[in-house]
């Protein structure tokens, strides 16, 4: 299977009568690889609108990839990854080389006429429980977080629900009376036993951590995400250890030295991001670092269509799986594009079962979406 020309594009979400330029910061960031007349494709990491990443795709992946066959798939990321190395292996790269994973995968499984988790030994399961993922809950009163729960509850009927705050990020201990009275009231709302998470995103000092990693004890929420800075996996770890509560984090890990950080510091469940860990490929040997070291393997993800089915051909051939797959906001914003993306099915997710990541494409919608970035 040679290779014989690799694109990049973005697929714009939202309005697609405004300049394009305008919201590329709305996009699924897409690497398309053609091979004896298939096309595979791939999902960058979107920091950034996904450019840069597709950027270093253009520029110092592609030319490389041409002529090779795409079934030397190992050697092709090893030798991308290691011509790039010193600039990475974390960040950029790591996110042009998943795009790269996922649409090699996509190729493979077209070939052989295959879905991606009969390649990876089959699927234990084809329906994936999900919870809803709500974010910007910073930025709303209780009020406002109650009536956003409220509405993705009703809508999507899913098996757990997420708390996030996102917002600007060094703003440490802000408001943690509020945050805990918004965690109070999502409780009352779904009730004493409908699992809940919440994800802090880096929003607390170790002290203020561990005070709301108490309540939420108290409230019995299943996990806290990302309570610390990330990039301190020492403290992440000491609020780990000093709490019952599981503390996750992962989602800025981009290779399986930084996992595996987190986990020797005493993080219990790791929540790497597919279009951020090198693919399917990464998510793989992830999966199997965490069950060497008994820790729980439970992926961050919130793409609309590429990324969130390639995460679940992952998730569908691992037999450990103990939490809902992510349903992040806005999982329906490439639904006109990808006709038959998974979407909310009685509290699960469907595995595509088509050759491949198994997604079909409108075309024409395709071509008002997209936004080439080939130079």
């Amino acid at each position: 299977m040679k290779i014989s020309k690799v694109e990049t594009f973005l697929v714009r979400w939202g309005d697609v009568t405004r300049p394009a330029e305008a919201n590329f910061g709305s996009a699924t960031a897409v690497v398309a690889i053609h091979a004896d007349g298939l096309v595979g494709l791939g999902e960058a990491s979107p920091m950034q609108g996904g450019v840069a990443s597709l950027a270093v795709v253009a520029r110092d992946m592609a030319p490389a990839l041409i002529g090779a066959d795409a079934l030397d798939h190992a050697v092709i990321l090893d030798r991308l990854l290691h011509k790039l190395i010193k600039l990475g292996p974390d960040g950029i790269v790591t996110g042009a080389l998943a795009a790269i994973d996922i649409a090699l995968w996509d190729l493979k499984g077209k070939a052989f006429r295959q879905p991606i988790y009969k390649l990876l030994g089959g699927a234990w399961r084809t329906r994936i429980p999900f919870y809803a993922s709500i974010g910007n809950n910073g930025a709303r009163d209780v009020d406002g977080v109650v009536k956003a729960v409220e509405a993705r509850f009703k809508a999507e009927q899913p098996s757990a629900i997420k708390i996030r705050w996102d917002g600007a990020r060094g703003e440490i201990d802000r408001d943690i009376a509020g945050d805990i009275a918004k965690a109070k009231a999502v409780r009352k709302l779904v009730g004493d036993d409908f699992p809940l998470a919440f994800d802090a995103n880096n929003r607390y000092s170790i002290g203020a951590a561990i005070r709301v990693g108490r309540v939420l004890e108290d409230l019995g929420y299943l996990w806290f995400e990302e309570p610390v800075e990330y990039y301190h996996p020492k403290a992440m770890g000491e609020v780990a250890q000093r709490l019952d509560i599981t503390v996750s984090a992962g989602e800025q890990s981009y290779t399986l030295q930084s996992v595996a950080a987190l986990i020797d510091s005493g993080v219990r469940m790791v929540q790497p991001d597919i279009v951020k860990m090198g693919g399917i490929t990464g998510l793989m040997q992830c999966a199997a670092l965490c069950h060497a070291h008994g820790v729980e393997f439970v992926p961050h993800q919130t793409q609309p269509a590429i990324g969130n089915a390639a995460n679940l051909h992952v998730l569908a051939t691992h037999m450990r799986a103990t939490r809902p797959a992510e349903l992040a906001d806005g999982w329906s914003r490439c639904a006109d594009t990808f006709v038959n993306a998974p979407k909310p099915d009685a509290g699960c997710l469907v595995v595509p079962d088509g050759a491949g990541l198994g997604l079909a494409i409108d075309e024409a919608m395709l071509a008002r979406r997209r936004v080439d970035l080939n130079g």
